[in-house]
């Protein structure tokens, strides 16, 4: 949704709420799980962005806070079964808690032209998702799909009630990673139409990239704990 001013003229606070913080290194120890997810409360991001594993940590440290707390599911590769991603979500969303769920699609299902299967699969999981009262966002993995196919998996996740569209896990092995860019962000947005919502997510690592994608009606943006202070104004680019 386009904003009502330009990111230049936002408060720290409000740039803030747009950012999940990333923290799902899969080598973090304890004590960085606990670091991250504290510096992102203390910029008060909208979310913080973790494992499942991770989920008492920040259960324990976003209690009594406005940061709330976004699960990936069946990170980064999207490959387990349906049946498994649902039962996934629904073991996720049943603790407290969890605001939103990350799930990544099958991409390769995108690439090969399984419309079905791709759409079945998001309905079951924007059921399972909402029945729990959490927000589902759907990643893509922009980066190994052409435009013409990140506008037709929009369209569908659009009318399969998902509430976001995502561009990357950041763990993207099959190329160049880019993630959110300009061109991938506008033709969701363009396919989207206001229906669902957009989060742009790797490669954002500058304030100018920061505002240019507010400025163009992202709601949402995955951003590395290393890169949040930089976006925020807190440390030079």
């Amino acid at each position: 949704m386009k904003p009502h001013q330009k990111a230049s003229e936002m408060t720290v606070p409000e740039l803030a709420a747009y950012i999940d913080q990333s923290v799902l290194k899969p080598e973090f120890t304890e004590s960085e799980i606990r670091k991250y997810i504290k510096e992102g409360i203390d910029y008060g991001c909208k979310t913080v962005c973790i494992n499942p594993a991770s989920l008492d940590i920040a259960r324990e440290l976003c209690r009594w806070t406005d940061t709330g707390i976004c699960v990936v599911c069946d990170f980064p590769f999207g490959l387990s079964t349906t049946v498994s991603k649902i039962r996934q979500a629904e073991e996720i969303c049943k603790q407290e808690d969890v605001e939103d769920l990350d799930v990544v699609a099958n991409y390769g299902w995108i690439k090969s032209g399984k419309w079905e299967d791709v759409e079945a699969e998001m309905k079951a999981l924007a059921e399972v998702t909402h029945s729990f009262g959490s927000l589902l966002k759907i990643i893509f993995e922009t980066d190994a799909l052409t435009l013409e196919e990140v506008v037709k998996t929009t369209e569908i996740a659009c009318n399969t009630g998902v509430d976001f569209v995502k561009t990357s896990t950041g763990f993207y092995t099959g190329g160049e990673s880019k993630g959110a860019t300009v061109e991938v962000i506008q033709a969701m947005l363009d396919t989207a139409r206001g229906r669902c919502r957009v989060k742009g997510s790797g490669g954002i690592r500058t304030r100018e990239h920061f505002f240019k994608l507010i400025d163009m009606g992202v709601d949402r943006m995955g951003i590395g704990y290393r890169s949040t202070p930089v976006v925020l104004g807190f440390q030079p680019e």
